[in-house]
């Protein structure tokens, strides 16, 4: 049986499964270990068709978080109704007492009246909580918002010191910062720094940048931040208006980012955000990270059925058919790699392995199908592999215009 293999990360052209696999994407981890914070109850909120999920599923959602390794996690913005106070108390002092090893962040403005409730929460729960605190900074933002770059200073160094003072970690976070100045940027977060930040936060608000631009900006950031305080990290939160989110984020990892923010199926505001499952998936097959994935499959059906949103069948890793064919050729090609072995067989027609989250290969029967699907699926089930049932079913799925149910598949093989 062949055994997964892959070559550490650093090898530039990794092989695997003894060789049958050349891996052109393998590249150098970056010097700072990667890490996630997750934004699904808080951005993931902000999606038009999700709802906002009982507390009985948001703490779900917090230990699924923990299952995958997740870093850290934003519980809400407290300051912007009772139910995200009730909610982000709740989740803090669910991490509190079950010991869960994972950060806890909330949301708020530059406004003294968003942060007093996450003391509040820190407080009540017993555990530190960090405050992203954000403004905006583009010059379309300063336009249309009236304000300008000593407004937004003043703004910064009050809230950060207001945080700092009441024992709050910060991370500052710069609004639209894929569409701000190098002089902007800087000032705000030299501002932020020396107000007491440990953290600031590159935000592609709109989803503008491409991973070029992204890796550009992180690296002028880190350049930058270095100057202020070389121990200040270095978070990249993005969108995904023009599909390029979870390619910015691992420009921003190798750019120098520690940090990058996703939600659940990529759920947020708009086109939404980068997906938490796809950065995981593809940290881990980068070797970037080692991680047991096996519940991924899991965390997103939970997410799913949380919020309220469907999962599109074609969706990367989650969908019902990231894992399934129906087509002769694929069908054939599964059936010989699984004489060789699973492991061959889950990776030989997919890049992600389908067991690695928590998936399974599945071959369906339809009017693109072959023979090979109609044996693999009777095999599968535990039916009767005969010349006359396997013609009777391939027939039946000929003239069908959508692949078959079970129920059609054993009427037509008698």
């Amino acid at each position: 049986m062949a055994v997964v293999k892959r070559e550490p990360a650093g090898a530039p052209s990794a092989v695997g499964h003894d060789g049958m696999i050349h891996d052109w994407n393998r590249e150098p981890a970056p010097a700072v270990t990667p890490k996630v914070l997750d934004e699904t109850m808080r951005d993931g909120l902000q999606c038009a068709s999700a709802r906002d999920p009982s507390i009985a599923d948001k703490i779900a959602l917090l230990h699924a978080m923990v299952g995958l390794g997740v870093d850290a996690v934003t519980v809400g913005m407290p300051g912007a109704r009772p139910r995200q106070r009730e909610h982000a108390l709740r989740l803090a002092r669910e991490v509190a007492t079950e010991r869960l090893p994972i950060g806890v962040a909330c949301a708020a403005r530059t406004h003294t009246d968003d942060i007093e409730p996450i003391v509040d929460v820190a407080q009540a729960a017993g555990i530190p909580i960090e405050a992203c605190i954000f403004v905006a900074s583009s010059l379309i933002r300063q336009v249309v918002d009236g304000r300008t770059l000593a407004d937004l200073q003043r703004l910064t160094d009050r809230s950060v010191r207001f945080a700092r003072e009441r024992g709050l970690s910060v991370m500052f976070v710069t609004e639209d910062s894929t569409r701000s100045t190098p002089e902007v940027l800087s000032a705000l977060y030299a501002c932020a720094i020396r107000a007491g930040a440990a953290r600031v936060c590159v935000a592609d608000t709109v989803g503008h940048a491409t991973p070029s631009g992204a890796a550009r900006l992180v690296s002028f950031v880190a350049r930058s931040v270095a100057e202020v305080d070389p121990d200040v990290r270095i978070d990249w939160h993005g969108h995904r208006d023009r599909g390029l989110a979870v390619a910015n984020a691992l420009a921003a990892w190798s750019a120098g980012a520690e940090r990058c923010h996703g939600t659940a199926l990529g759920l947020g505001e708009r086109s939404g955000n980068a997906a938490m499952e796809l950065l995981l998936v593809n940290l881990r097959l980068l070797g970037w990270i080692d991680r047991d994935l096996a519940t991924l499959f899991d965390y997103t059906m939970l997410a799913s059925r949380a919020l309220g949103v469907a999962i599109a069948a074609n969706t990367p890793v989650s969908g019902a058919d990231a894992f399934r064919t129906a087509t002769g050729v694929h069908a054939s090609v599964l059936a010989r790699a699984a004489r060789i072995g699973d492991e061959v067989r889950d990776e030989v027609y997919s890049a992600v392995p389908a067991a690695m989250v928590g998936r399974s290969q599945a071959i369906e029967v339809g009017p693109m199908s072959g023979r090979s699907n109609v044996r693999a699926y009777l095999a599968e089930r535990g039916l009767s592999i005969t010349d006359r049932a396997v013609g009777r079913v391939l027939q039946r799925a000929k003239v069908a215009d959508e692949i078959l149910s079970e129920s059609e598949v054993r009427r037509a093989a008698g």
